[in-house]
């Protein structure tokens, strides 16, 4: 049988949402541009992207609901079933892997009692194999609601999750603290973080991901008597 057409938001879901994803469209000149964040947007509704949201978003674009769930089932970072509170996603990507990623998540699924894309009963955690976060120079990695947990072993991942069911203050390795996975989808459409100091908290690249640059700009070699790797480009072409 066919599926029914998706039932729409409440009213007053609907009016909070349309306000919100008409400042997001006029950030564009052609509206179906905001498709991306108005995913977002939906997803901060519900901890993903319901029938309902699919029909929101093509109705504020003036698609089609195949042409929005095309979209929303291509990105990894829009879920088809509700995420916890901290959704922990496991880079099981080459590098990750090899260090320890897989042995991470299956010992993860196994503490946690559920299956890849699977939240927990009391709704707190859901966790996910990820491809790359970009973050192997501190592989293995885990990511809460896309925050960084760097350098990680099953033992420090099950003391992580641990301490977010029990509502314990955890911070990540570097960047913001955490907030919710709807409040991260939030940011992640285009609002402002509310979270006081978070920008400044976000920091900038670390020392490990800067070690290349640092070398190419002319530091020696740890432990070496000043060799270098590559000279700056002024040396050696005075006349």
């Amino acid at each position: 049988m066919p599926a029914l057409p998706a039932k729409p938001y409440p009213p007053e879901v609907e009016s909070r949402l349309a306000a919100d994803a008409r400042e997001l469209i006029s950030r564009y000149p052609q509206s179906r541009s905001a498709l991306l964040p108005l995913l977002h947007l939906v997803q901060s509704e519900e901890g993903c992207v319901t029938p309902t949201g699919i029909r929101f978003c093509a109705e504020q674009l003036d698609l089609t609901t195949a042409e929005v769930t095309a979209v929303a089932t291509f990105y990894t970072m829009y879920r088809r079933r509700p995420a916890g509170e901290y959704h922990v996603g496991v880079c099981t990507n080459t590098l990750c892997a090899v260090l320890g990623g897989d042995q991470i998540f299956d010992e993860l699924s196994e503490h946690l009692g559920i299956a890849n894309n699977r939240t927990t009963e009391d709704g707190s955690v859901s966790i996910e194999r990820i491809e790359c976060n970009a973050a192997c120079d501190y592989a293995p990695v885990v990511m809460v609601n896309w925050e960084f947990f760097d350098n990680q072993t099953p033992e420090s991942a099950k003391q992580l999750v641990d301490s977010l069911r029990a509502g314990e203050e955890v911070r990540p390795t570097r960047g913001a603290k955490l907030c919710s996975f709807k409040d991260a989808s939030r940011i992640l459409a285009g609002f402002p973080d509310p979270r006081p100091g978070a920008n400044d908290e976000s920091g900038a690249g670390g020392a490990p991901s800067l070690a290349g640059l640092r070398l190419a700009k002319g530091e020696a070699l740890p432990g070496t008597p000043g060799t270098k790797v590559v000279s700056p480009r002024h040396e050696g072409t005075e006349a």
